[in-house]
């Protein structure tokens, strides 16, 4: 299935929540899920037999200066079809459901993206720090992060 056939099933089954199919100038074509939606549309590509979305290859974060978004790749090993979703989140309130219970792998994605820009996953089991010391002020890849002068002692100079 292409995803622009995949984009048509969802815009289907999730009307508004589903925004247009995407192919920038730079960057991977993708489909806009409205945030709310996102667990939903992913436990549906998942669950559905004839998408059956059973491999989330990855998720990322990134600074849009005004938003941020969660992007998550996914593959149908089965049906060897893939999609990327793309979830655009309030600057300021950057929040969004998990989908480490669909997808276990998840998991550690989502942490790395809570600890570099501070995209907060609403039911994750275990989000906390993965990469930077557990008392680490701030989130540092996103484009307002002000590095420290010091940290423990040790000058940022």
């Amino acid at each position: 299935m292409t995803p622009q056939e995949i984009h048509a099933r969802l815009t289907e089954r999730f009307g508004d929540a589903i925004g247009p199919w995407t192919e920038p100038e730079r960057g991977d074509p993708h489909i806009a899920v409205a945030p709310g939606s996102l667990h939903a549309v992913c436990a549906f590509l998942r669950d559905d037999p004839e998408l059956k979305f059973d491999y989330l290859q990855l998720i990322s974060g990134v600074d849009w200066t005004d938003r941020l978004s969660s992007v998550y790749h996914l593959m149908s090993l089965s049906h060897g079809h893939g999609v990327v979703l793309r979830v655009d989140l309030e600057r300021g309130n950057p929040r969004v459901a998990s989908v480490a219970d669909l997808w276990p792998t998840a998991d550690w994605h989502e942490r790395e993206a809570w600890d570099l820009l501070g995209i907060v996953y609403e039911g994750h089991p275990g989000l906390r720090r993965i990469l930077l010391p557990e008392d680490w002020e701030g989130h540092p890849l996103r484009k307002d992060y002000a590095a420290p002068a010091a940290y423990h002692g040790v000058t940022n100079a």
